[in-house]
């Protein structure tokens, strides 16, 4: 007999995980508990781990998203929301929050119980993200919203306080634009095709069709038509027939026409170059003026374009927020990382001792001309023939350099990778202030989700094809090089800001860092970048080439190395950023983010050529 568990959590979890299945009409899904998140593929799911103090809340978050994935899986064919997928990244993201909702709201009607556990689950994320300090629509994604706006209207219930805030700060424009289209919400709730298609109906509304794709029933439509037509294909000869005979039998009409078209065509041909002519019988000091060529919007791509630069801020990060609430949030970061400071400090210690020691004093022996050596005056004594022997200090090499850390401030970093991000960088920019090393420390985001200000602008001016980069960029300074590190202190707690972290488009945060350090004195600098995972801009991505972030990132950096003028080195969290940076480093656990960054700097100031090469051999940490 199995010794009995004497884990008190142990009961609970396997009744969920009974009951999980049961609801979902699937006895042989698998259904684990771990600390990573929750999540579900083809063959089970994944629900929060649950500790031996069964909490309340982790009780509820447990058994809302038991629910939840339970409902999915039970009511959400997965080939019927293939075939009405939009293409486009934006509206993909509405489509699948409406379709949970639907399946959450069907779930609810059946089985009422689930709509109270699923709220709990909703308000932990909603909290979690902090919907609740949002205080406009810009900074509130636009899908979740429609997901909750289809859940309320389904089942008539009152959402969880954030994230009802976050509904009722896009319900008005989503009403507005498609209220007459969710007025048919009730009659397609169980029938998925047909909510797929109110779905993407109401995406059009939007003002996102453009990135719905075809109509897959519009195609089943032309393929009835083209069967039609295949049956009715001997009359259709018969007609070329007699449009052929009728040809045959006008040729002088036929004639004329064809004359007609030629005198058309030469008189359009003589009428061109008679125009190219009048061009260039102009006189040189008469020939009008032609508008410069506007300058490109980057140094390592001119065919790299924006749709508009206008709403666009290079910012302080003390005029992101008062005073107060700096030290609040630095206040809260501290606390964040409490457990984790023992360990970084330890780091920043080893990272000084290095390169104090690198500052210790080294000297040249045995020249012409400098200070008298007098540990050499022995060999005078003993033969007065030999010359004196002079000595001169040598100066470091890292005096007069200057580091740029470029933290990538983007959604997907929030949460312990941020936070990791800040105290590192706090704690170096200390050492190497120590040291007499100038430090900046700068961040990368966009104003808002999903495009801001240029895409309304893009929609206003009717669409134009392939406008570019499509959203409002946000460059962060928390700390300039030549301010002192006390000063700059409270600033990195910005990046604990809910509603900060939006998207991330690293080309031209790259750039612009790059541009500050060619303005700096220094005779050495040193650019650090620190990002989890490749340039992502829906608004943009979705209206130009798949490649086109990703490209304009390979130019820069191929800039940058080329140019030599800055060293460049980046760490990559969780997201193998060596195939962008020939010199990088991998980190598989935010954790190990401390070490990285500090073996990084020690190993760009040592002084062996040999042992500083094999540290930069960039191989991957943990």
């Amino acid at each position: 007999m199995s010794k009995p568990s004497d884990n008190p959590a142990d009961p609970f979890k396997k009744a969920l995980a009974e009951a999980t299945k049961t609801m979902a009409n699937d006895p042989e899904m698998t259904v684990t508990y771990s600390v990573d998140p929750a999540g579900m593929n083809k063959d089970g799911v994944r629900l929060p781990q649950v500790s031996r103090r069964m909490t309340r809340d982790e009780v509820l978050l447990a058994r809302g998203t038991a629910d939840a994935f339970a409902l999915k899986r039970k009511y959400h064919n997965e080939a019927t929301s293939a075939r009405y997928a939009p293409t486009g990244a934006l509206a993909r993201e509405i489509y699948d929050a409406m379709e949970t909702a639907r399946c959450e709201a069907v779930g609810a009607r059946a089985m009422p119980g689930t709509a109270t556990n699923i709220d709990a689950k909703i308000a932990w994320e909603a909290d979690r993200k902090g919907y609740g300090q949002i205080t406009s629509a810009s900074e509130a994604p636009l899908p979740v919203a429609a997901g909750y706006l289809v859940r309320s209207l389904a089942t008539g219930r009152d959402l969880p306080k954030p994230a009802q805030h976050v509904m009722d700060l896009w319900r008005g424009f989503i009403e507005e634009q498609a209220g007459g289209t969710l007025d048919n919400l009730d009659h397609v709730l169980a029938d998925q095709a047909a909510f797929a298609r109110l779905a993407r109906k109401v995406i059009s509304d939007l003002g996102y069709g453009d990135q719905l794709g075809d109509d897959p029933d519009q195609d089943d439509t032309e393929d009835e038509a083209g069967e039609e037509q295949a049956e009715d294909s001997p009359e259709n000869a018969g007609s070329e027939e007699q449009d052929s005979d009728e040809t045959e039998a006008s040729p002088e009409q036929t004639q004329e026409e064809q004359q007609d078209q030629s005198q058309a065509q030469v008189t359009m041909e003589d009428s061109a170059d008679m125009e190219q002519g009048d061009e260039t019988e102009l006189p040189e000091g008469e020939a009008p003026l032609e508008p410069p060529p506007p300058a490109p919007h980057s140094d390592a791509d001119p065919s790299y374009t924006v749709y508009t630069t206008d709403f666009d801020e290079e910012i302080r990060a003390e005029d992101l927020a008062e005073p107060a609430e700096l030290e609040r949030l630095r206040a809260y970061l501290d606390q964040q990382l409490e457990p984790l400071k023992g360990a970084v400090s330890r780091l920043a210690n080893k990272l000084q001792r290095r390169l104090q020691a690198q500052q210790n004093r080294s000297w040249l022996f045995d020249l012409e001309e400098g200070t008298l050596d007098a540990g050499r005056l022995a060999r005078v004594v003993a033969n007065p023939t030999t010359p004196l022997s002079f000595k001169q200090e040598k100066d470091t090499e890292f005096r007069d350099t200057c580091v740029t850390l470029l933290l990538d401030n983007s959604g997907s970093m929030r949460g312990r990778p941020i936070s990791i991000a800040a105290i590192c960088a706090d704690v170096l920019a200390r050492t190497l202030e120590r040291c007499s090393v100038k430090v900046e420390i700068l961040g990368f985001t966009t104003r808002a989700w999903k495009g801001g200000q240029s895409r309304e602008r893009w929609l206003a001016q009717g669409r134009p094809q392939q406008p570019g980069r499509l959203n409002d960029l946000r460059h962060i300074i928390y700390k300039g090089a030549d301010a002192p590190w006390r000063r700059a202190r409270p600033n990195l707690g910005l990046m604990m800001k809910e509603g900060l972290l939006k998207e991330n488009i690293d080309g031209e945060a790259l750039e612009w860092a790059h541009r500050r350090m060619l303005a700096r004195p220094e005779a050495r600098r040193i650019l650090m970048v620190i990002s989890d995972g490749a340039p992502v801009d829906d608004s943009t991505l979705s209206v130009n080439p798949a490649s086109f972030l990703e490209k304009h990132l390979r130019d820069v950096i191929a800039m940058v190395e080329r140019k030599k003028a800055v060293e460049l080195i980046a760490i990559g969290i969780g997201h193998d950023v060596t195939r962008y940076y020939n010199r990088a480093v991998t980190i598989t656990d935010v954790e190990q983010l401390a070490g990285a960054m500090t073996e990084q700097l020690a190993s760009l100031f040592e002084v062996d050529p040999k042992k500083r090469a094999r540290a930069l051999g960039m191989r991957r940490a943990g």
